[in-house]
């Protein structure tokens, strides 16, 4: 998606260890014009398909999952909790997600009346790099016994090894902007 491109290399900033700051635009400051046009896309993309649900883990994923989902006829959106909370309650879906940049294990969780076997699901996250969000997202779909239309990606570390790991698991993923590599002054995107 050119659009999203010239905005990564006009705004983003690379950090060591291949760390994209993208937060004027993406992930901390929304810009919800954007946004629009990300939802836009992928509805185009997945166009084939009847999404019930729309899940993301919070936070970065959320307010793209609420703008995309008007795109699909104002789906639901239901984020999964990185920490547990006072307010969850009955049964719980769970998974173990190691964060690429909180450098650490969590529990991802949803409660379990929010998905069932006849929801047909996108799941819709900000970035992509080792696949760890995706994979626990994914298994708690699996647990609810739903259906998984496809992963929607807003920019795919193409570098590292995320994208090959989902593909391979036979789920369709679609990246608006795969980033083949970065140094400190050059973003290079896959064709």
């Amino acid at each position: 998606m050119q659009l999203l491109k010239e905005r990564i290399l006009k705004d983003g900033k690379v950090k060591p260890g291949h760390i994209l700051k993208v937060d004027s635009f993406l992930n901390h400051q929304m810009d919800v014009a954007l946004f629009n046009e990300l939802g836009r896309e992928f509805a185009r993309r997945f166009a084939g398909e009847k999404i019930t649900k729309i899940i993301t883990v919070e936070a970065s994923g959320i307010g793209i999952a609420a703008i995309v989902a008007q795109h699909f006829g104002n789906v639901p959106v239901v984020f999964a909790k990185k920490t547990l909370s006072k307010n969850l309650d009955g049964e719980l879906l769970t998974a173990q997600v190691r964060s690429y940049t909180r450098g650490g294990v969590y529990t991802i969780q949803m409660e379990r009346k929010f998905l069932s076997p006849d929801d047909n699901i996108l799941i819709i996250d900000d970035f992509l790099a080792k696949g760890q969000a995706l994979l626990g997202l994914l298994e708690i779909v699996a647990q609810a016994g739903a259906k998984v239309a496809g992963c929607g990606i807003v920019i795919e570390k193409g570098f590292q090894d995320g994208g090959q790991l989902i593909r391979e698991k036979g789920v369709r993923l679609e990246s608006l902007a795969i980033i083949e590599s970065m140094t400190d002054d050059t973003i290079t995107f896959a064709p």
